[in-house]
């Protein structure tokens, strides 16, 4: 499983939240104390709630359920894009469209016409358009890809949404919610933690620390697929290669290794969620 050490939060500056002028005082219980002004998050708690969601995203990868990854801050956008991309999930960087997962009917719509204009400036066919036509084309383009290219990969509503900064996000948040999507998340002092299940208190604001939890996340969810995909593999094998009848050998990660669990025995009558620098 994905680690972070109480180090690595610390020289992400992940322990600095809000100026203490700026809070919300449902965090309170996260908020070890202030020091000049800021309020100081208790990353001890950080840690032990960091290991509850990266548990939960890794039993997301398990089933092959989608994590939409949503950063659309400029501090969170490059990290959003290049995490989620690492582990071929889809990903809100640039803006959250209203109804994007509340209305993905007509999202999907617009998914398709992304399909469509790609397919008219191809090679083939984009010859035998007016330049004037291929100009628009070029521009819708543009900006269905910057809008929705990172969740054309994304057939159904995702099984979680992590998120980045729930205040500025709050739209995303009240759609996940309204449709009973979990939701992983940093959240800082300024941030309602009860929005969401999976609560991780942190600076949201620092790249560095935005960089240091997300990069876990898709770490966790990595690590969930590729028990996923040996579970599929075993189950082709099971199917393809002869049944011997015999109970299903169950791989088990404990502590970075790999162990495979003994079968139990078979009943016979058993039927088949700022910038660089730290505030």
């Amino acid at each position: 499983m994905a680690t972070v050490t109480m180090r690595d939060m610390l020289e992400a500056g992940s322990h600095f939240g809000h100026q203490t002028g700026r809070w919300n005082p449902k965090m309170r219980r996260y908020i070890f104390g202030a020091k000049n002004g800021v309020h100081i998050i208790n990353l001890q708690l950080t840690a032990r709630l960091l290991k509850d969601a990266l548990d939960f995203v890794s039993r997301l990868g398990q089933r092959g359920d989608q994590v939409l990854f949503v950063g659309t801050k400029r501090q969170a956008q490059e990290v959003i894009e290049q995490e989620a991309a690492r582990c071929r999930q889809p990903y809100v960087a640039f803006r959250w469209l209203g109804g994007m997962l509340t209305n993905y009917r007509t999202i999907k719509i617009s998914l398709e016409r992304m399909s469509e204009v790609e397919k008219s400036l191809s090679p083939g066919t984009v010859e035998r358009l007016p330049k004037k036509e291929v100009i628009r084309l070029e521009r819708e383009l543009s900006k269905l890809k910057r809008n929705l290219g990172g969740i054309r990969e994304m057939p159904k509503l995702p099984g979680a949404v992590f998120i980045i900064d729930t205040v500025k996000e709050h739209i995303a948040v009240k759609e996940a919610t309204s449709l009973g999507i979990p939701i992983v998340a940093l959240v800082d002092t300024n941030s309602d933690p009860d929005e969401t299940a999976y609560p991780i208190p942190s600076n949201d604001d620092a790249i560095r620390s935005i960089r240091l939890f997300t990069a876990a996340i898709a770490d966790a969810y990595i690590e969930g697929a590729a028990l996923h995909k040996d579970r599929r593999s075993g189950d082709d094998l099971g199917t393809h290669g002869g049944s011997s009848g015999a109970a299903p050998v169950d791989v088990v990660r404990k502590g970075g290794a790999t162990e495979v669990a003994e079968p139990a025995e078979a009943d016979e009558d058993t039927d088949t969620d700022t910038d660089g620098d730290d505030e």
